[in-house]
């Protein structure tokens, strides 16, 4: 199915070669417009009714041709921005290659991220001091069932909406399910004439509501509050603030579509065995404490969290996957923009990765400044704390000479820096860094200033989860490379180390590896180890009894990493009954020196020799020993008639 692209050079302002985007991409364009949005707007109305699919170049004026998509009765267009982020740039002559690429981006079709219902009935509770926590719910108590928290001794005059007092001492859940407990809760009595009176206090009173509106001003009864939906919290002094508080309250009434922003699956989970804590990347840098511990895994409450993706970034075994969108939409994205500004004749592109704020500098910085460099690639994400090591070495060897991510005031940063340390480490002489410019002119300054190494001669497509791409996209970047790179501590790749003088080949470091990077061998005492599969999650550490193994964060891209490695091995002991295989010949032998003679159960030769049997041959001959320990009582003698009368003295 075709797609018709309306090319509109905004009043003059810039320059637009439409044979070189049509050359480069799949798409037919039309000839070169002037006002598209005004003067031509009867253009797009024939093109909306005549074409199948419909791409603008213009990013200011949406609204216009979705107007007039609705009034004609047909599908919206679909819309790109060629004019502030290539075409208004103090190198607008060399921007063809960044608009056809930026063309065959907008071209590409994009997941619709899964989503759930939830459902907002209006139930509000207020917390706070009783004069603005009684004025905010007269206001609203006309559109919202209000309950008032108050939080001093102020006295209600009204009963157009319930008050109670009490102490708040916790607040769980989000818009639509948030669930509220109390201690010394107290419930107005409407009965008698002068001031209400006030039930008894009680302890460990529950309730629910849809929507948690605080004026406490003081600290936030929920983290990250601002991340909480249906949690609206100000200052009571600020009466701007209350009454914007107000306008958004009476919106949160209805159905609203929450994306399920991240799927997890357990089984892949390394947060603990057998009660052993072993990674808690995610709880530790999740914002709004969406993530929980679960056993052997970890629990993830959709409703709370609010997509930031820094819990997928750090998850070193892929059990957490970002889904708004995936990464694999990610690297379609940046493999689009990659191959087409080649294809149209650029050489060494920048990609700079943004959200919602970046893209707002870089308008302001076209419209009033340089613009972008001409081979600066902008990507607009949702989010940008959630771009991990990853997605930022697949950039590089997907054919970009540099990949920067500008940070935004609000942007969870954590995640991100811990990310571009093992990022910079992997990628060697390619350039990966943060942008932290709130002018947008210095942003662009800087960018203008940036030396441009060279790319990668050969790119190549990483696919995969996050460790596949990371492992390809670094053979890709170090081809040369004849030793394992060194990775920052607590890195998700690398090695183990087993003193092989203290490891008594117990094995506890087998039966807990959440990965199976560690590996026994059934037929002799082994052990080994595939550092492929290893996370660096310190559980065979951890629960290691000799204090034998230690981590080596590093990341080998020999095929070597891929097949299994002996740690250490010994020989096996042979049945000194049977001649049978089995347990550690040293560590039979280190049991035989300590209790041969000396503990009581192995006090003679012929009980000590015992320990040098299989457990087969160790039963036979304890069950030919006076001690016995599974011998019983003889069998009672089975009782006849005739017994019975001969002992009858009668008889």
């Amino acid at each position: 199915m075709g797609t018709k692209l309306l090319l509109c050079d905004c009043a003059g302002s810039q320059t637009v070669d439409g044979d070189r985007i049509a050359g480069s991409c799949d798409v037919e364009c039309s000839k070169l417009h002037t006002a598209l949005c005004t003067d031509q707007l009867g253009l797009v109305s024939q093109a909306l009714q005549e074409e199948e699919q419909v791409l603008i170049a213009c990013g200011q004026e949406q609204d216009v041709f979705r107007t007039l998509a609705n009034e004609l009765e047909v599908d919206p267009p679909a819309f790109v921005d060629l004019r502030d982020r290539a075409g208004w740039s103090e190198q607008d002559s060399a921007a063809a290659p960044k608009m056809a690429a930026l063309t065959a981006e907008a071209l590409l079709p994009q997941p619709i991220t899964r989503s759930v219902d939830v459902v907002s009935e209006g139930t509000c509770f207020i917390v706070g001091p009783g004069e603005p926590a009684f004025e905010l719910a007269k206001r609203l108590s006309d559109t919202l069932a209000v309950t008032v928290l108050v939080t001093d001794n102020a006295q209600p005059i009204t009963r157009n909406f319930d008050v109670v007092r009490g102490q708040l001492r916790s607040v769980s859940g989000a818009l639509g399910g948030f669930s509220l407990r109390f201690d010394g809760l107290q419930q107005l009595e409407p009965g008698g004439r002068g001031a209400f009176g006030w039930s008894e206090p009680r302890d460990g009173a529950l309730s629910s509501c849809d929507m948690v509106l605080d004026l406490t001003g003081g600290t936030p009864f929920v983290q990250a509050p601002a991340k909480r939906e249906g949690y609206l919290r100000a200052d009571p002094k600020d009466l701007v603030a209350v009454e914007r508080l107000a306008f958004q309250a009476v919106q949160l009434v209805g159905t609203f579509e929450k994306p399920l922003y991240v799927r997890l699956e357990e089984t892949f989970c390394a947060h603990s065995r057998a009660e052993q804590v072993a990674c808690t990347n995610c709880l530790d840098i999740c914002p709004t404490g969406a993530i929980t511990p679960a056993g052997e895994h970890v629990s993830i409450d959709p409703m709370v969290c609010a997509g930031c993706g820094a819990c997928a970034a750090l998850c070193p075994s892929t059990a957490i996957t970002y889904e708004d969108p995936p990464v694999s939409a990610v690297l379609s994205r940046m493999h689009i923009l990659a191959r087409t500004y080649r294809r149209a004749g650029g050489e060494a592109p920048r990609l700079l990765v943004h959200d919602a704020h970046g893209a707002e500098m870089i308008r302001l910085v076209a419209r009033f400044g340089r613009g972008l460099p001409a081979d600066v690639i902008p990507l607009e994400l949702s989010v940008i704390s959630g771009f991990g090591h990853a997605e930022m070495l697949a950039a590089l060897a997907h054919g970009f000479a540099r990949v920067d991510i500008l940070l935004a005031p609000t942007t969870e940063r954590d995640a991100l820096n811990q990310e571009l340390a093992l990022a910079q480490a992997i990628a060697g002489p390619y350039g990966i860094g943060l942008i932290d410019e709130a002018d947008p002119d210095a942003m662009s300054e800087l960018l203008y200033a940036q030396d441009v190494p060279l790319p990668l001669a050969d790119p190549v497509l990483p696919l995969g989860n996050r460790r596949q791409i990371t492992r390809l996209s670094a053979q890709a970047l170090n081809p040369q490379a004849d030793a394992p790179l060194p990775l920052p501590e607590n890195a998700p790749y690398g090695a183990i180390s087993v003193d092989t003088d203290a490891c008594t080949l117990c094995l506890s470091c087998v039966s807990l590896c959440p990965s199976g990077a560690l590996i026994d061998n059934p037929d002799k005492p082994q052990l080994n180890f595939q550092q492929d599969a290893c996370l660096q999650c310190g559980l065979c550490k951890g629960i290691c009894p000799e204090d034998a193994i230690s981590l080596v964060p590093q990341l080998d891209l020999s095929d070597a990493a891929l097949s299994q490695q002996v740690l250490n091995e010994e020989e096996p002991f042979a049945c000194v009954e049977c001649g049978a295989l089995f347990g550690v010949k040293s560590t039979i032998e280190r049991i035989m020196e300590k209790l041969s003679g000396t503990h009581p159960m192995f006090a003679t030769s012929e009980q000590a020799r015992m320990i040098q049997m299989c457990d087969n041959c160790r039963v036979k001959v304890q069950f030919q020993h006076d001690d016995n320990p599974f011998q019983s009582k003889p069998k009672p003698k089975v009782v006849t008639t005739e017994d019975y009368f001969s002992d009858r003295k009668d008889h």
